[in-house]
């Protein structure tokens, strides 16, 4: 696959999680987008990346930007994540 620069179209992809599933130009046509990537779940680069993404949402959201977090990581391992980080 050929390296991106920015301005370059995002290729599509399919979503799937617990919120939204479906592909994702579908998911963010019409809208701005923040996507980002983590390592793992259970890292300190996860910790504080989704963290501070977390507080930055409501801002965002008052924009109409839809954020999206990307991880290498399994569906289980992420809710497992989210269980001791957020709730």
């Amino acid at each position: 696959m050929p390296i991106m620069s920015l301005g370059d179209e995002l290729p599509n992809f399919y979503l799937g999680n617990d919120v939204e599933s479906g592909n994702l130009h579908d998911y963010i046509s019409g809208s701005w987008a923040v996507l980002f990537s983590y390592p793992r779940s259970f890292t300190p680069i996860c910790t504080t990346e989704l963290g501070r993404a977390a507080q930055l949402a409501p801002e965002f959201d008052k924009r109409g930007v839809k954020m999206l977090a990307l991880s290498c990581d399994n569906g289980d391992s992420n809710k497992d994540w989210i269980q001791v980080r957020f709730v």
